[in-house]
Formats: structure tokens, sequence, C-alpha cells
């Protein structure tokens, strides 16, 4: 059985749920600077007329493969990966990270009032062997008033998520109703995870 996996994401509320599976890990970041840094935002570019499903599977699977490369150059042992990409969606319209506080308060007035989806891909590479899952939930958003998505905009929350949002910090409160995986929002669904992991080995 594998002893630890690294998991190729910055995110913290992804450590926090793997630690909630009970599995030992380390970090195995992008390097953004120095002699070989990545393009991490080339990466995450939406393809003219892509699908969300096929966008956050694409995506997921080449953040992996950045991560096996960055693995094998930095010399380091061998151990699974686990990589992960979060993205909202309305209809066919992808919402990634905003670029700013106006593009943030963008997305939020078109996401308040109605419902979307939060797709998470979870990708985890065991040796020579692929293992991925798909967590699709739809999220209600209530109505919000300009004055009130400015006020949450200016907490900077909204900066660096997925659909301008964080569902486990102030943005709860205009949840009016999810369907599908809490955590899966959060960034890292714990139910297909763990059934990765089972399949890598791991006993979850």
């Amino acid at each position: 059985m594998p002893d630890f996996i690294y998991l190729a994401s910055q995110s913290p509320r992804r450590r926090q749920l793997l630690e909630q599976l009970g599995v030992r890990h380390e970090l195995l970041l992008p390097n953004v600077e120095g002699a070989e840094p990545e393009d991490t935002e080339a990466i995450e570019a939406v393809l003219p007329g892509e699908a969300p499903k096929a966008y956050v599977q694409r995506v997921t699977g080449l953040k992996l493969d950045a991560a096996v490369a960055r693995r094998v150059r930095r010399g380091l042992p061998d151990a699974p990966i686990l990589c992960s990409d979060t993205t909202v969606a309305m209809g066919r319209t992808i919402y990634g990270k905003p670029g700013d506080a106006q593009h943030a308060a963008r997305m939020l007035a078109e996401l308040a009032g109605h419902e979307h989806r939060v797709l998470t891909a979870v990708a985890l590479q065991v040796g020579a062997k692929r293992l991925s899952a798909l967590s699709v939930s739809r999220v209600t958003f209530a109505a919000m008033a300009p004055a009130q998505i400015a006020a949450y905009v200016a907490t900077g929350e909204p900066l660096g998520k997925a659909g301008a949002y964080g569902i486990q910090g102030r943005a709860a409160a205009y949840v009016q109703h999810l369907a599908g995986s809490y955590s899966g929002i959060m960034g890292l669904p714990v139910y297909e995870t763990a059934q990765l992991l089972r399949a890598a080995g791991f006993a979850i």
C-alpha cells in the first residue's frame, strides 16, 4: 500500500479535505519563478466553444501532466499524484477565477437569483495508470442587491475562486439551495476522491 501521495494544488481547502480522509500528503507545486517557471494560467484557458464538463476534465488532466513531469524533473520519490480543478458554469458559460474586483462583481451579478453548476474533476496518477472522477453539483443563489455584491467583493474572498465565491465563506449567506457534493463545491469531492484512493491501494 502506498505510504503517501503528492497533492498538486495550492488550495488550503483541498489540503483540509484530504486531511479529513487521513491521507498523508506532500505538496507538489509549480515553479512560478526562477530557472523553470511554469505557466499555470495558460493551462486554464478555455478553448472556443468548449463545454464546461470537457473543460474541467481537460484542465485537470493538463495540471496532472505538469505535476508528473515536475516530480520527475525534481528527482522526487515515486508516489501517486492527486490533482483537481473546479469550475462554475451556467448553461455553457464558464465562470473561472475573476481577474479583479470589477470582474468578480460582474460574475456575481450574473449568478445572483439563478441556479448554476459547480463541476470538480479529480485525477490520480498511480504509476502508468490514471484514475479520474467528476463531481457535478447545483447551487441556487438568492437575489443580491448591488450593495450586497459590493460588500462581499470588498472582503477579498471572491478573488482566486471559480465563480467569484467560496461556499465555505460569507457567500453561504446567499445559497438558497444546494444539490450535490458540498466538498466538491469547496474544491475536492471527498466521496469521489476516496474511491480513487481506494482503487490505488489506500485504506480509507
